[in-house]
């Protein structure tokens, strides 16, 4: 993102710790509602509970200094979020997955040291990891940058992404038939960032198939869509939009409102990336309708910022 003289007058209030910036998920604020400084941000971040909480928060505050040009405040920042998750007590597929979204992190500031010991870091808390379809999440999203190419996204090292992805896949095919979904498209998603379009390819045919053989109508919009994504991914444009029209019928046909808001976000998150902005905000629209109609006030509060702060995104873009 290109500093203009706006964006650099920001950044001197960054370093200075006074930079406002929305905390809540929702992109648009409300009235009257005042931004928290980043001091108050980090102050509120190291307030929380668990220390994979605390990275998280802390990580979401690294990548708003580093967006608003305080680069050594968002590094001092992230070297923290990973500190606090690199050892310790806690679950550990929370902590590999912090780990993951630091290495990630440091993957965009091009600091290939941190990348690789967050990821090597993950790799072990992943073992500890029970639960198969977590478990495949971790591997799958450190194989894709291990193997990711792109200067700022990954480490191109095509070795540990091989050994790390095959191990992946390995832990996905003893997922039980009906969640097999789920963790086939962390696989096939991972193989396509890792830069490996054919194992790519052959994987999201087994996800498009397990996908379409789920009853749970939110679960079949979801996969679908994430298959989708994959084709994106290897530069299958056609097959993602047919894909994407599956998603879309699935995501409507859901009747608790709830699950039909985020499934609708789901698709439509997809459809934005393939380039239809415009239909990804039809589907948008529609899903805040089903969120405005969730009984459970927290609940609601959460999926109706979720889906207006994707709505005001796209319509930056617009």
């Amino acid at each position: 993102m290109r500093l203009s003289h706006f964006a650099a007058f920001l950044s001197l209030l960054a370093v200075a710790g006074v930079l406002l910036l929305p905390t809540a998920g929702c992109g648009a604020k409300k009235k009257g509602a005042k931004a928290l400084t980043i001091k108050q941000q980090l102050e509120k971040a190291e307030a929380e509970g668990t220390p994979d909480r605390q990275a998280a928060a802390l990580l979401k505050v690294a990548r708003a200094q580093w967006n608003a040009g305080d680069r050594s405040g968002a590094k001092e920042t992230a070297k923290t979020a990973f500190n606090k998750v690199k050892s310790g007590d806690g679950d550990p597929s929370l902590f590999a997955l912090r780990l993951v979204d630091a290495a990630e992190f440091f993957a965009r500031i091009t600091d290939k040291k941190q990348v690789r010991e967050a990821l090597k870091l993950a790799l072990g808390w992943a073992e500890k990891i029970e639960d198969p379809i977590r478990k495949t999440k971790v591997l799958a999203a450190a194989g894709g940058i291990f193997g990711n190419r792109d200067k700022d996204k990954g480490l191109a090292d095509s070795k540990l992404a091989k050994a790390t992805m095959e191990q992946a896949a390995e832990v996905a095919n003893g997922v039980e038939e009906r969640f097999r979904a789920e963790a086939l498209a962390a696989v096939a998603l991972g193989y396509a960032k890792a830069g490996m379009p054919t194992e790519a390819g052959e994987k999201v045919v087994q996800l498009e198939e397990s996908a379409r053989a789920l009853e749970e109508p939110r679960a079949k919009a979801e996969a679908l869509a994430a298959a989708a994504d994959v084709h994106i991914q290897i530069d299958h444009k056609d097959e993602a939009l047919k894909l994407l029209e599956e998603a879309a019928a699935a995501a409507k046909s859901v009747e608790r409102s709830e699950s039909r808001a985020y499934a609708l976000l789901a698709v439509a998150e997809i459809t934005a990336a393939v380039g239809n902005t415009k239909k990804a905000l039809a589907l948008l629209k529609e899903a805040d309708k089903s969120a405005d109609k969730v009984a459970d006030p927290e609940q609601q509060k959460i999926v109706v910022a979720k889906v207006r702060s994707t709505i005001a995104e796209l319509e930056k873009k617009k």
